[in-house]
């Protein structure tokens, strides 16, 4: 795989072209950056650099947690309390599944809604959104190919996804390398995959 450098400068240039190629779909603006999850610290500062370099050139680079998301849909719908008695009562993959069910069910606040939310008033144009701190769903509190399906036609704001993982023999990749957890085909998605 080539280095954490050399695949932020890809993402640079496939960012600032016109029309960007960080997807073939129009309304999918996607990309998936794939990187050791070992690797966390030295590529959130290699990032700093990259928004920089981005601002230079015109672009607004907007970051996104999605452990923000994930505790705003926690304390939105029943709050913490609620989950770790949960956990107390039924045990880690309960709380789990019920943190699963407030960021999926309709009738809670699917985690979808929340990000589009947050997309709100940007420009396409001028904005790329970082999608960030994606471990904190795991090991399997949400899955992202969820997500991507669920973000199709929602938004034409470019979003990188920064996913912590690894490519398996199959071409898929495993979130947090955690063995038996499913994966994201990049050719299902028919985004681009920075790691390959």
């Amino acid at each position: 795989m080539p280095s954490l450098k050399a695949r932020l400068e890809d993402l640079q240039r496939d960012l600032l072209s016109d029309p960007m190629r960080i997807s073939v779909y129009h309304d999918f603006p996607f990309a998936i950056f794939l990187y050791d999850p070992q690797d966390e610290f030295a590529l959130r500062e290699e990032l700093r650099r990259l928004e920089a370099r981005l601002r230079n050139e015109g672009k607004e680079v907007v970051k996104v947690s999605l452990a923000s998301l994930l505790w705003q849909g926690i304390d939105e719908t029943r709050g913490m309390g609620y989950v770790i008695e949960a956990e107390k009562r039924y045990g880690y993959k309960k709380a789990e599944e019920t943190v699963s069910n407030l960021l999926s069910l309709d009738k809670f606040r699917p985690l979808p809604d929340i990000l589009n939310e947050r997309l709100e008033g940007l420009d396409p144009k001028k904005h790329v959104v970082f999608l960030l701190r994606a471990g904190a769903l795991a090991p399997a509190v949400y899955r992202m190919s969820k997500l991507l399906d669920q973000m199709h036609g929602r938004t034409m704001v470019p979003i990188v996804l920064f996913y912590p993982g690894e490519r398996t023999g199959e071409g898929e990749l495993r979130f947090m390398g955690i063995e038996g957890r499913e994966g994201i085909s990049g050719y299902n998605y028919r985004v681009r995959i920075y790691g390959e």
